[in-house]
């Protein structure tokens, strides 16, 4: 499909097999993000986002369909969300997941898909998916990227609950809760549970996560053009004290066309377009 996909497959595995021994190379992408801001620049930084370790899920799709209790469920039931923070329709496009709302306990989304677009590794893994309607506007927008001599890059799809509470934890015992918090969603509360996010990335950064990508010709692209395809950069630069976390550039947020347009050109966030502004009543859904 994409002219890039074979080169991106041969040095995504490479990458993969050398970051695989290494623990702290946990995925801190996407509300969990991987480059800190300015803020912490004078800390070491995060490799977030850039490789998974060897614990990342390698299950085949649809495991849970066997007859098991999910893993997710298992793992709420020690920490059950508090029923007015939970969102009442997590499988709308338009929902609303950050640092004050919350996915149900057990929560899993529909129809997940692996889309047809180059990821920086080759095999199976459970952050290649998103739900199909979302996957199908990363193929046109990856496309279209590729048309104009883009070279993207998926890097992270969907996530569970338990893959979040393992990554949220390894940033709170590298960085400590306080600085964890800035740039890591605690389990629930991840917008790739949902299936509606990605993050991409190009090889020129060597596949990682960062606030860099903003200035590159693709991340200027997305910027500009991401609207056209139903999405949206969910963590804009200069928004933090909405969104809860810093800057990302290539966190893409799926919400629709006709949304995605009307955010793009007002030039909001998901907090400000749908009314769940932090510290405001909640609004009737």
């Amino acid at each position: 499909m994409i002219r890039t996909k074979m080169f991106v497959l041969a040095i995504g595995s490479v990458l993969v097999l050398a970051g695989c021994g290494n623990e702290s190379q946990e995925e801190l992408s996407g509300n969990e993000s991987p480059e800190k801001n300015s803020e912490l620049n004078q800390k070491e930084q995060p490799e977030e986002g850039q490789f998974d370790s060897d614990k990342e899920e390698k299950q085949e799709p649809n495991q849970n369909d066997q007859g098991t209790e999910p893993e997710d469920k298992k793992e709420n039931e020690t920490n059950p969300p508090k029923e007015n923070d939970v969102v009442s329709e997590p499988t709308s496009l338009q929902v609303v997941v950050n640092k004050q709302r919350q996915l149900p306990t057990g929560y899993q989304p529909p129809n997940l898909v692996v889309p047809d677009v180059p990821f920086y590794f080759d095999q199976f893994m459970q952050k290649k998916q998103m739900r199909q309607e979302a996957a199908t506007a990363l193929e046109n927008l990856f496309q279209a990227a590729n048309d104009q001599g883009l070279d993207l890059v998926a890097a992270s799809g969907y996530r569970s609950y338990a893959r979040q509470k393992s990554i949220y934890q390894s940033n709170v015992d590298a960085y400590g809760r306080e600085e964890a918090n800035k740039f890591s969603a605690q389990p629930g509360h991840s917008e790739h549970q949902t299936g509606l996010a990605m993050d991409v990335t190009i090889a020129e950064l060597s596949f990682k996560l960062v606030q860099e990508f903003g200035k590159t010709p693709e991340g200027n692209w997305l910027a500009e053009n991401a609207y056209k395809y139903g999405f949206v950069i969910r963590y804009p630069k200069g928004k933090e004290s909405i969104t809860g976390y810093s800057y990302e550039p290539w966190h893409l947020r799926f919400v629709g066309k006709e949304d995605a347009k009307e955010i793009h050109e007002a030039s909001k966030t998901l907090e400000e377009f749908y009314g769940h502004m932090p510290g405001e009543e909640k609004p009737t859904e």
